[in-house]
């Protein structure tokens, strides 16, 4: 007996699903004339091609190999190719859709013109692309991932701009199911490609959303912001060529993690534009109010630990709330590692080596998105005075890219060892099982809870990995700022144990403790972590496919 395939069967779907407002209509009319009929099947066809069209791209999208085409016979014309031309000419007509709707404009198509310009410049896009992947084989994997991270790009934008800018962000329901729009579409940004196309769709995200955020600056604060960016890649290219100057990546793995890094700023980000905003998320069963951190974690301490002095309370306060910061930090950059290391690393070192890379781009967009930093160190010492202060400048460049950078990295690279254990959790545990030993942890709880040892080593390693990056992170941002919380303010070690004066405590500023325990102790971390033999051991890479088989060939 013939079964329906996976393929005919999301085809015949989409026709379907295509056909019913048109059936509808039909009935509604009641009676039609022989015209009438006549258009009614005309647009009945033209939708059924247009349904097997974009049921078609679709497919080919969520497909890991839907670019691989076969190559023409020798003496024959090739064709267009119809997949990406397809997906080219769709995705155009999707961009310029979300443009004229407003919705999701970016910076340069907005305004009253800026349908006309978005038509021009995509049109003239889509006609050089077509004729690329028509005459270039090695491009249409390129133009695809451009395609699509342009596509998203706006997609986010409008998902966005109806939240915060719109009539939306009053109906709780609305703001609910649009963020969880959002959220489908963040995930699309991490598809199972290879590591050149991820890269080139997160790529072009990034550089489309600076576009949209840099074009209405002012120009002094435009000016301010490039020169930021300029200074602010001087260190992330140092910090990459250090940790990569053992054992090199591929250019393309590199730039794959580090706008994964950026992006990885993203769910904070939002999450702060959500409680600034003061909107509700109303999921029918239960309704979300974001709040503050410190306004929540202040809540908890106070109504947990009512019976603490005021000083002891806001101290632990403020601890909860740099733990919580972290938490998501971490959680995120951990996120966007795993995703995008999948068919990229094959030892424990490549993951703990991505992992920093990740750390590297998120430190770099942190210096140049939060005004107070590298952004603001440019208006207060170079553009403000009347003469640059060079001195100041540099001096807080340095320190911050020294500093805080290695906070991330050593935070990020301690989680990415334990992620890398995870990931290789199956080789990990059969290589113990061949030397007659156990991971006692695992071991005990497999037994326990009856499942797979090595489903509950891949539990416990990113759960360690987390809890110690969390921890790392959000104790050092604790660190620093305990000066400010304390009524005395110290600014020396002599300060804040009440040495006598002329101590020699005194002449050791506070913020060295930190800054010795976070610079050399996490080189010294994360040197040991790499030196490891067993980490440097190749196992292979693994690779998760999503790919749909005739029945031909299951024949």
């Amino acid at each position: 007996m013939h079964i329906l395939s996976k393929k005919s069967a999301a085809r015949l779907a989409g026709v379907l699903a295509l056909m019913l407002p048109v059936l509808a209509h039909a009935q509604e009319g009641g009676g039609v004339s022989t015209q009438g009929l006549g258009m009614f099947f005309l647009a009945v066809a033209a939708l059924t091609i247009f349904g097997l069209l974009l049921t078609h791209v679709w497919l080919g999208v969520i497909s890991v190999h839907w670019l691989t085409l076969h190559a023409p016979g020798k003496g024959k014309k090739p064709l267009p190719p119809f997949g990406p031309l397809a997906f080219t000419l769709l995705s155009t007509a999707a961009i310029i859709a979300l443009v004229a709707q407003g919705g999701g404009a970016i910076a340069p198509f907005a305004g009253e013109e800026g349908l006309k310009r978005a038509v021009m410049f995509f049109g003239i896009a889509a006609l050089l692309f077509g004729v690329a992947e028509w005459k270039y084989r090695c491009v249409r994997e390129y133009v695809f991932a451009v395609g699509l991270g342009t596509l998203l790009t706006f997609a986010l934008l409008g998902f966005q701009r109806a939240i915060f800018a719109g009539e939306t962000g009053s109906d709780p329901f609305a703001v609910a199911l649009g963020i969880v729009f959002m959220a489908i579409t963040w995930r699309m940004l991490f598809g199972p490609w290879s590591a050149s196309i991820k890269a080139t769709v997160l790529g072009t995200f990034v550089l489309l959303m600076a576009v949209h955020l840099l074009w209405h600056e002012p120009a002094e604060t435009l000016k301010a912001h490039l020169i930021a960016i300029a200074v602010a890649a001087i260190p992330a290219v140092i910090w990459c060529v250090l940790f990569l100057q053992e054992h090199r990546q591929k250019l393309s793995s590199t730039l794959l993690m580090f706008f994964a890094g950026m992006l990885s700023t993203a769910p904070i980000l939002f999450y702060d534009m959500l409680v600034r905003s003061g909107v509700e998320l109303q999921f029918f069963l239960f309704r979300i109010t974001p709040e503050s951190f410190s306004r929540s974690s202040s809540a908890f301490v106070s109504g947990s630990l009512a019976a603490m002095p005021d000083i002891r309370t806001t101290l632990v306060s403020s601890l909860v709330t740099f733990m919580i910061v972290g938490l998501i930090e971490e959680a995120s950059k951990a996120w966007v590692t795993s995703r995008s290391a999948k068919g990229v690393v094959s030892s424990v070192d490549d993951v703990m080596q991505l992992a920093v890379i990740v750390a590297i781009g998120f430190a770099f967009a942190e210096n140049i998105l939060n005004p107070t930093y590298f952004v603001g160190f440019v208006q207060q010492y170079l553009l403000i005075p009347a003469s640059p202060q060079w001195g100041e400048f540099l001096g807080n460049v340095v320190g911050r890219s020294i500093l805080t950078s290695m906070v991330h990295i050593l935070s990020t690279g301690v989680m990415g060892y334990f992620l890398g254990l995870a990931i290789f959790a199956g080789p990990l545990v059969s290589d113990v099982e061949r030397e007659d030993r156990e991971y006692i942890v695992a071991y005990t709880l497999s037994k326990f809870l009856r499942l797979p040892e090595k489903a509950v080593f891949r539990t416990q390693m990113l759960c360690t990995g987390i809890v110690l990056a969390t921890v790392l992170h959000g104790f050092f941002n604790f660190a620093v700022t305990l000066p400010d919380l304390l009524p005395s303010h110290p600014k020396t070690i002599g300060d804040l144990l009440g040495a006598a004066d002329g101590s020699f405590l005194h002449s050791i500023a506070f913020l060295l403790i930190p800054s010795l325990f976070y610079v050399v102790g996490g080189f010294w971390v994360l040197t040991s972590l790499f030196a490891r033999k067993e980490n440097e051991k190749e196992r292979g890479i693994l690779i998760e496919t999503d790919t749909f088989v005739r029945e031909e060939a299951m024949a």
